[in-house]
């Protein structure tokens, strides 16, 4: 019986390998094995269905947008000759702020004024309003309002005496003229002059004329008001990482003041931000427009190590060469010369790029990259005028005065500087934010320092950084010594959280305890925003031996958070010190200090140098295609 079930066994295995080899269907060798084991049922193992994949959330950083532009509206003349025309409405109108529109005379016609009891100004002026009809203005639509509230109100020249232009509106015209000494276009405030010869076939209308020289300089007298006083582009519609509560301009009282005023142009150079920063960005572009053209350019992107050659490298060497000092000169004189033109970057030049890059204020290792290009060769003019204009344009975004006691961090920069009685008192080296985690451009004020601090872990660190190991891994965070709670604010186990239901959006408060781990180190210097950035300490103090120095999750990390807190909180450095031999616990700064964080790749050191940094974060380039958006609108000038 053995040998038939075994000689039984050997020809099913031979004849399901015949027909495997034949190739004949699974299905027909499972028959065949039901066949030759008289049908009995045989149980099958089904594979366990896969789990799912489980989906790990983001949160997503802020984006970069495209730049819209309000569109310029025609200035309705029609509801100005209305109002003028009936007194009644003026009266109302003046009370309720708002102007009637009227059904404007048929093209070439002059619609009849009927005027009230004036004086013989006040008829010229309407007089020559009523020949506005077909006058095309384009303005900004507040600009607009404001231009048909203030000449409701007050129907007389402003511009003219005795139908020329005034002393007045020659300071104007000046000051407007002048507008790319201030990093701006003077087309966007150009006013045709009064007494332009008349084109061909154009029969010269002196009334109409003075109308329109009137409300062009009143107009373009605002715009400057506007640009030089808030900015000329929105900062808000350039990306989700700059936040500012817009500077505007009371256009009514502008145009009170200017009609009142001998002191023209003091009064418009007063929209401008009165700081001394700004003062030596202006004497930047002055320089740099009067200056020639850098003529030798050497690629940002040149990276070389000592045995490396480029031709960018004998450019960088003829830069250097041009512009040695005399002790330059007398320790490498006839090294430069005698390598000039080189292509090789040897090892005996080691030591004269390191005396440059010191002397240019890089960090000395010999290794020539876009921190050595940049800081050795500069930038072109062009670029440089850029970064300028730039600079003015971001600072009509601040405060025009930044207070006699301030925090000024400098992102593209790496550094924060403490001011009091409007003199540098301190400047630090800083971390901030990387590229895909960017420190936001805005102002707040410093409220307290926390010693020996939690951190709370922002959302979305928690999600982009922790989730996916928490997905498979729910008790990470106990045993990284983490503390979580509830809504409630209890405290729970990470292990008993099933932190696949919540998506991106948690809902438990995880913080990191006090302790020499912790990753704010030893204290914070609060200034509480939405955007959940301060300054704090790091135990991670190897960064700041870097050249670039954006690293952090978005916080800005001093390289000297002692100094820092001993100055927002009036103490002295031994206070700090002896503050934090105690334990965990918060000290308000007596006044509210505030604290500009922001971004310039150009900008003056306490000398009044202006210094060029690489922009980190690429944020130039939006700033002028927002620019670039404006233009054209504004470009077809009426």
């Amino acid at each position: 019986m053995k040998l038939l079930a075994k000689r039984g066994l050997v020809i099913a295995t031979v004849a399901i390998s015949g027909l495997a080899m034949l190739g004949v269907e699974q299905a027909s060798a499972q028959f065949l094995f039901e066949r030759l084991f008289g049908g009995r049922n045989i149980r099958r193992v089904e594979p366990e269905p896969k789990p799912e994949p489980v989906v790990i959330p983001k949160v997503a950083s802020p984006q970069y947008y495209t730049y819209k532009v309000d569109s310029l509206v025609r200035v309705d003349f029609g509801a100005l000759i209305s109002a003028l025309n009936d007194p009644a409405d003026e009266t109302d109108e003046a009370a309720t702020g708002s102007i009637m529109v009227a059904a404007v005379a048929e093209p070439g016609q002059a619609p009849a004024i009927h005027l009230p009891a004036v004086d013989d100004t006040a008829t010229t002026f309407a007089e020559a309003i009523g020949h506005l009809s077909e006058f095309e203005l384009l303005a900004e639509e507040d600009i607009a309002a404001a231009l048909l509230a203030h000449y409701t109100a007050n129907p007389e020249f402003m511009w003219l005496r005795d139908g020329k232009p005034s002393h007045r509106a020659e300071e104007a015209l000046a000051v407007l003229a002048e507008a790319p000494r201030h990093g701006l276009r003077a087309s966007d405030y150009a006013v045709p002059a009064l007494d332009r010869p008349a084109a061909d076939g154009e029969a010269i209308d002196e009334a109409l004329r003075r109308a329109e020289f009137e409300m062009m300089l009143s107009a373009r007298v605002l715009r400057y008001a506007r640009d030089a006083y808030g900015g000329r582009i929105d900062p808000n519609r350039i990306s989700g990482y700059h936040d500012f509560k817009l500077k505007t301009v009371d256009y009514g009282h502008a145009l009170e003041v200017l009609g009142d005023t001998f002191a023209v142009r003091t009064y418009m150079e007063s929209w401008h931000p009165q700081n001394g920063a700004y003062a030596a960005l202006m004497a930047e572009l002055a320089e740099l427009r009067a200056s020639e053209e850098n003529a030798i350019v050497v690629s940002p992107d040149l990276f070389l190590r000592p045995g490396g050659s480029s031709p960018e490298f004998a450019k960088l060497l003829a830069i250097i060469e041009r512009d040695a000092d005399d002790a330059m000169r007398a320790e490498f004189g006839e090294l430069l010369t005698a390598s000039a033109g080189t292509e090789v970057y040897s090892n005996e030049l080691v030591p004269l790029i390191k005396a440059a890059q010191e002397k240019a204020g890089a960090k000395p290792d010999g290794i020539i990259g876009p921190r050595t290009v940049e800081a050795i060769a500069g930038d072109s003019k062009a670029d440089r005028m850029d970064k300028v204009r730039i600079a003015m344009e971001q600072l009509r975004w601040l405060p025009s005065q930044f207070g006699q006691r301030h925090v000024f961090i400098n992102v593209a920069e790496f550094r924060a500087r403490y001011f009091d009685e409007g003199v540098e008192k301190l400047s630090m080296k800083a971390v901030v934010g990387m590229a895909s985690k960017q420190t936001f451009f805005f102002q707040d004020e410093v409220e307290y320092v926390e010693f020996h601090p939690y951190w709370g872990i922002p959302r979305s660190i928690l999600v982009n950084k922790y989730l996916p190991t928490l997905v498979s891994d729910p008790g990470y965070l106990d045993r990284i010594g983490y503390e979580v709670t509830d809504g409630r604010g209890r405290r729970v186990s990470s292990a008993s959280i099933d932190w696949t239901a919540y998506g991106a959006r948690p809902p438990f408060d995880v913080r990191q305890p006090p302790g020499p781990r912790n990753s704010l180190g030893e204290m914070k210097i609060m200034f509480p925003n939405r955007h959940a950035i301060y300054m704090h300490d790091t135990p991670e103090k190897h960064l700041f031996d870097r050249e670039s120095r954006a690293y952090s999750s978005g916080c800005v990390r001093l390289q000297d958070p002692r100094a820092m807190a001993a100055a927002v909180l009036g103490w002295d450095r031994e206070q700090v010190e002896e503050r934090l031999r105690g334990g965990h616990g918060q000290e308000d700064v007596p006044v509210k200090i505030p604290v500009y964080v922001s971004y310039f790749t150009a900008w003056p050191d306490q000398a009044g140098v202006v210094n060029y940094v690489p922009d980190v974060y690429n944020r130039d380039s939006y700033v002028l295609k927002a620019m670039d958006k404006l233009n054209e609108v504004r470009t077809p000038e009426v």
